[in-house]
């Protein structure tokens, strides 16, 4: 790879990091392409050559969002499976192991980027769009397949639907961040993962 080519992706990087911590603290709409510009140091041409308009600037992000999300979540539950084959508490390992994660933060969630993009949908094309949407449904789609696992082995001491226990995960997380934004409280999200831990714990074993 040329030096050209490094420097041309080294400059990709931090515009798309730049532009993460940007809307992430003010949304989409309030983040310009002149400030990005400028922090980052490159000319207007340099900036439109990795990126011809904002929409594509959204889409970059989330991709680059949902696939650390993905990397992850595997890492998480490839742990977790190791040190247990039983898929209930296979699923609780990876629960605690997320919150220790969560509880590692010294200071609150930055955000998420897929809140971010439903906020100002407006500003959006389909493409974005739907991405948002599938990042919303890969979280749902992975907690669903667990705990059809789960309810192979154990069936659930209470009426519950599985779509929304999957969902709840999710739910719980962005409803979290925006608390724990408004509290300053960079320890609520890692207790919100563990009540939902205990609470999909007493669903298929009971008090």
């Amino acid at each position: 790879m040329s030096a050209t080519t490094l420097k041309r992706e080294s400059a990709r990087e931090r515009i798309l990091d730049l532009a993460e911590a940007a809307v992430l603290q003010k949304g989409f709409g309030a983040t310009s392409i002149e400030e990005l510009i400028a922090g980052v140091g490159i000319s207007k041409s340099g900036f439109f050559y990795h990126f011809p308009d904002k929409g594509e600037l959204a889409k970059a992000l989330l991709l680059r969002y949902i696939e650390r999300d993905r990397v992850i979540l595997d890492d998480i539950f490839a742990r977790a499976d190791e040190l247990n084959d039983d898929p209930l508490h296979g699923f609780l390992v990876a629960l605690k192991l997320f919150a220790d994660m969560m509880a590692a933060m010294t200071e609150v969630h930055p955000g998420c980027m897929v809140a971010s993009v439903c906020y100002q949908e407006q500003l959006f094309d389909r493409e974005v769009h739907e991405l948002a949407r599938d990042a919303a449904l890969a979280w749902r789609v992975r907690f669903r397949a667990r705990l059809d696992a789960i309810v192979a082995r154990y069936p659930p001491r209470v009426p519950v639907d599985l779509e929304d226990l999957a969902d709840m995960l999710s739910v719980m997380m962005d409803g979290g961040i925006t608390i724990s934004r408004i509290m300053r409280d960079p320890g609520l999200l890692a207790r919100q993962v563990m009540l939902y831990r205990a609470f999909v714990r007493s669903v298929f074993l009971g008090a």
